[in-house]
């Protein structure tokens, strides 16, 4: 395989690469800017670019026969660039596509979002489930998505769509990251069992999934949702990262009326202009709302078998949190 990997510079994109490299991929990565020291000359080419260029992107596709395409403008608590969103993550996209099948690409591998579909799930969704993103973020990857898998059809090129829920794992430094700190500092009031589900996906399932897609004629032109074996309430979140910090798990919960007052007053301060506050409605949906999807059409189709769990996740990035803490 000669394959490009788009956004390599990313949490997803340097395990991908790791991988490829490991079981023997000839790979092209291409960055925005330079990071020095992520990999050797000798190891893999490191080219620079904007997936919005199409000249740029040309270069880029010749002469590999699988793109794998990562880089995006990601969502961002609390505001969005929805020009932005639009202009990288269709824009760029769609050149990256054309750039593709000029080349004569063979395989394409979309990674998309589970944000594609919406923010909330009342039970478990699958691939069937009707889709409405309600954020820019989440609008503008089902707009690549249709881009993708309409370009596959009319040009012969295997494509496939990966729809990823938080992915964490060994070098994340998203919102898992923020509650394991919150939780460790004593900023996170215990929430009760609410009984809600939020689908998670560890590093290295996702790169499991997509090499699974990459290889099987079965995938082409389809999407998937790729998760971990089990979904997880946020009271069962709080419990296994208290465990793996070794910390006492409180005997009590924080009722829910409290966190909703305390959200209402967020919200408030939010309108006088307080840009910070420790949590509003927006945050709290999150905590106590769903998000659970299933991965089960993958497995089905390509043999996908999460291997790693957030259990076994937790005390590495903990050293690692614990090695960076000021």
């Amino acid at each position: 395989m000669k394959a490009l990997v788009t956004g390599a510079g990313g949490f997803i994109g340097q395990h991908l690469v790791d991988r490829l490299v490991g079981e023997g991929a000839t790979v092209r990565v291409l960055l925005r800017r330079p990071r020095p020291g992520r990999w050797r000359d000798a190891v893999v080419e490191v080219i620079y670019g904007d997936v919005r260029d199409e000249a740029e992107m040309r270069s880029a596709t010749a002469g590999v026969d699988t793109v794998f395409h990562l880089a995006a403008s990601v969502h961002l608590d609390g505001s969005e660039d929805t020009a932005d969103h639009f202009s990288v993550n269709v824009g760029g996209t769609r050149a990256l596509l054309a750039a593709a099948a000029e080349a004569r690409v063979r395989r394409f591998i979309f990674f998309s979002s589970v944000k594609a579909m919406g923010e909330e799930t009342s039970e478990c969704a699958s691939e069937l489930a009707e889709t409405a993103p309600e954020t820019a973020y989440g609008k503008s990857k089902l707009e690549a998505e249709q881009w993708v898998l309409e370009t596959g059809k009319m040009n012969d090129i295997h494509t496939v769509c990966l729809r990823l829920p938080m992915v964490y794992g060994s070098g994340h430094k998203g919102n898992l990251i923020r509650l394991i700190a919150a939780i460790d500092r004593h900023r996170f009031p215990p929430l009760p069992e609410v009984g809600n589900r939020r689908s998670m996906a560890h590093v290295e399932n996702v790169v499991t999934a997509a090499l699974l897609s990459a290889a099987n004629s079965i995938a082409r032109g389809q999407c998937y949702i790729v998760t971990d074996a089990r979904p997880y309430s946020t009271r069962e979140l709080y419990v296994s990262i208290c465990e793996a910090l070794g910390q006492r798990v409180l005997p009590f919960a924080v009722p829910l009326w409290a966190y909703s007052s305390a959200a209402r007053l967020g919200d408030v301060l939010k309108r006088a202009g307080l840009h910070t506050v420790p949590l509003d409605s927006a945050t709290l949906r999150k905590l106590v709302g769903s998000a659970w999807y299933t991965s089960v059409k993958i497995g089905r189709d390509l043999g996908y078998a999460p291997r790693f769990t957030l259990d076994e996740a937790l005390p590495q990035m903990i050293a690692a949190y614990r090695a960076e803490r000021p």
